[in-house]
């Protein structure tokens, strides 16, 4: 009897919106053009940093690290979940579900990191202007940028085989459209309580703890930028730090009101169609923002695509 409450299994089924056929003819054309949007714009970001010699900067390493990462994490699901909106085997290897979500959860947690990063660049540049090139050199700023992604891969690493070596049982149906951590654990029939010790002590050093770093620097750059004379100088000091802000706040938003929501006793499609869409909008939305919001990038912009049209 033992060895059949352990039997192991190779693959999971995807349940994600099998059910609502007409649901899912939907999402594709609508999450293959934002999942596209997302990679073009994200590229053209990191891009445009690398070759305009006025971005490289602290605050545009930081933002092209932030679109690769973008880049990642939709990578890390969306494509299968394309394939799996039009087919009917929804099945991934447990290798593979493994590999999803170790990838996708260190994703989402080194943007945590990397939006605290930014707003300790930001609170530099305008709290320390006169010895911010001292303080965010380049050295430093590797160091953070890689301390973020190799913390947050090892986190993701543990918390995964942690709970892969979980007994499921034969149980395979996974109520999700990819391997998130949660909803593979409530496969599993072992004890659980080591893996969600894990994800509560991350969660709370990611969430709350970053989110807390990042409302102290702007509560700081807020008053430095009070005590500016003129006005021309307080629009250009909050415009350095706008599109940041509102990347923060769509973020942080999303996530809070995923996570902190009354939790329904049975699971409802609109709370994973609005989960598909916040995984897919969040990381189009980015390089949007610091497009519309930034002049300097707009103009970057306009520069390489100038010099590639006259070099044809």
């Amino acid at each position: 009897m033992e060895l059949v409450n352990r039997t192991e299994i190779s693959e999971f089924f995807l349940k994600g919106f099998s059910g609502y056929p007409a649901l899912e003819h939907l999402l594709f054309p609508l999450c293959s053009a934002m999942y596209l949007v997302t990679l073009v714009g994200n590229t053209a970001i990191v891009a445009v940093s690398i070759l305009d010699v006025r971005l490289h900067t602290p605050m545009y390493f930081f933002l092209g690290n932030l679109s690769i990462l973008d880049i990642c994490y939709t990578s890390t699901f969306v494509p299968l979940m394309l394939v799996h909106l039009l087919s009917a085997q929804k099945t991934i290897s447990f290798i593979g579900c493994a590999v999803q979500m170790c990838l996708s959860l260190s994703a989402g947690s080194t943007e945590c990191l990397l939006l605290a990063i930014m707003a300790y660049d930001r609170y530099l540049a305008i709290c320390r202007p006169l010895r911010y090139p001292v303080l965010m050199s380049h050295r430093l700023c590797l160091f953070l940028a890689g301390t973020a992604w190799v913390l947050c891969l090892s986190k993701s690493v543990t918390e995964t085989v942690i709970a892969m070596r979980l007994p499921f049982c034969g149980h395979q149906v996974v109520s999700h459209f990819t391997c998130e951590i949660l909803a593979v654990l409530k496969l599993a029939c072992g004890d659980t309580s080591v893996s969600e010790v894990f994800l509560l002590v991350g969660a709370i050093l990611l969430l709350p703890v970053p989110l807390a770093f990042i409302c102290l620097s702007y509560i700081l750059i807020l008053a430095t930028i009070l005590r500016v004379p003129s006005a021309a100088g307080r629009r250009k000091a909050f415009s350095t730090c706008s599109a940041h802000l509102a990347v923060v706040m769509l973020f942080y938003g999303v996530v809070i009101f995923m996570y902190m929501k009354p939790k329904s006793k049975e699971a409802r499609v609109s709370d994973e169609v609005f989960t598909v869409l916040y995984a897919v909008v969040t990381p189009m939305l980015n390089p949007v923002i610091y497009s519309l919001r930034n002049t300097e990038v707009k103009e970057a912009a306009r520069k390489v695509w100038g010099r590639s049209w006259t070099s044809k």
